[in-house]
């Protein structure tokens, strides 16, 4: 199945049966926001590449990717920053990006962009110095990444208006003015997964998070979230890894008397401590609902997980291009994977309905949005992202579907 990435067609989802490629519409990106269902364009479909491919065990390898940092010839010039030569994970992750991007170079962007591929090391002094170079060059119309999330919050801090955009690919990055978050964040997931079940009647809510720089990202957003339903987040509850979740829950108890739910964010860590202290209180139970999020999903599903609900990413929505991906580079693809491809299939996109020219707010912070591997997705004026994702509850230690997909934008 072919890969669609449409503006103004997003929320029908619309896919290719042609076995072409597809691209934006330039009639789309001008269609006021809320027209669904534009028309979307063939674009001329590129044999996958085979050189240089990753081995049967996992992606590409760092002496490989290095060797061939330019793709395409296209006349849009994007940038594309990665920690490819970086040490354990981070190295790994950014390969991966690498391999993702080249698999939307092949399916869209080889006559439509070259994108030159520059490696951060995973160093984030050496990523910022890049990602500046890049987009005062004059050359760049997009930068794509960095990964390094201190690189990326530096250049949420500049300022300047006619630099090119920056799709961040820093894991829990806000965003700021022309420097978008990429990844789903925990913010983002607490707050669609508030909002499901705020519309389903809920009205009041507890928040604990992590204490630290994050917890008022995630507090804003849960709160945001649920005034649209007229629900609130009654009190925000911070808590130390150390403490074993006991003393978040006592407070709890002693603050707010009858929730109807209870958000638990982790951050970095593991949210089974606290977990384990509201399950001896009931939670969750028959009148309090307990909501995760996605950060809960980087480890091993527990047992103590039995009866949440969490609103994360489809993997079913990389379904169209991850049998491609498998036969091609040998392994399976995973988020860092998806996140890579979208970026560079919005770019290349973008190039085909607007021209290297058409990288800007009016395409970027369309309110429809795009529709890619990662599911449907918006850039908001103040660089932050939204996603609207499936809604599941975890039963006998697997994620059933409840909804599809959460309330929209």
């Amino acid at each position: 199945m072919a890969f669609v990435l449409a503006v103004a067609a997003a929320a029908s989802g619309c896919q290719s049966k042609s076995g072409a490629s597809d691209v934006l519409d330039p009639k789309a990106i001008a269609a006021p926001a809320g027209q669904a269902g534009a028309a979307v364009a063939p674009a001329q479909q590129a044999g996958v590449e085979t050189s240089g491919s990753a081995t049967s065990a996992g992606p590409t390898s760092a002496a490989a990717a290095k060797a061939q940092l330019t793709l395409g010839t296209g006349p849009t010039k994007v940038t594309m920053l990665l920690p490819l030569s970086a040490p354990g994970s981070t190295g790994e992750n950014g390969r991966k990006m690498y391999d993702g991007a080249r698999l939307a170079m092949a399916d869209l962007g080889d006559k439509l962009l070259t994108l030159t591929i520059q490696d951060t090391r995973g160093d984030s002094g050496y990523a910022k110095d890049l990602a500046v170079k890049a987009i005062t060059s004059g050359t760049a119309k997009a930068v794509i990444g960095p990964s390094e999330l201190a690189a990326a919050q530096h250049l949420a801090k500049l300022s300047g208006s006619k630099r090119p955009p920056v799709l961040a690919l820093a894991d829990n990055f806000a965003g700021g003015a022309g420097v978008y978050s990429v990844r789903l964040s925990e913010a983002d997931s607490a707050a669609a997964g508030a909002a499901a079940i705020a519309g389903k009647g809920a009205r009041k809510f507890v928040l604990m998070v992590p204490a630290g720089v994050d917890s008022s990202a995630v507090e804003s957003r849960v709160a945001n979230a649920l005034s649209i339903y007229g629900a609130t987040l009654a009190v925000t509850l911070p808590y130390s890894p150390t403490d074993g979740g006991a003393k978040v829950v006592s407070d709890m108890g002693s603050l707010v008397e009858a929730p109807d739910a209870v958000v638990v964010a982790c951050g970095d860590g593991s949210p089974t401590a606290v977990l384990a202290a509201l399950k001896a209180k009931g939670i969750p139970g028959k009148t309090v609902t307990l909501i995760g999020t996605d950060r809960w999903l980087e480890r091993p599903m527990d047992p103590l997980y039995e009866g949440a609900y969490i609103a994360t990413l489809d993997q079913s929505e990389t379904g169209p291009i991850a049998d491609r991906f498998k036969a091609t580079y040998n392994y399976q693809p995973d988020v860092n994977v998806a996140y890579a491809y979208d970026m560079v299939a919005l770019s290349a996109g973008i190039a085909s309905s607007a021209g290297p020219d058409g990288f800007n707010k009016q395409v970027l912070e369309n309110t429809t949005g795009f529709r890619g591997s990662t599911g449907l997705f918006r850039f908001r004026s103040d660089g932050s992202s939204q996603r609207s994702m499936p809604f599941f509850k975890v039963e006998k230690g697997q994620l059933k579907l409840v909804e599809k997909q959460t309330a929209g934008f």
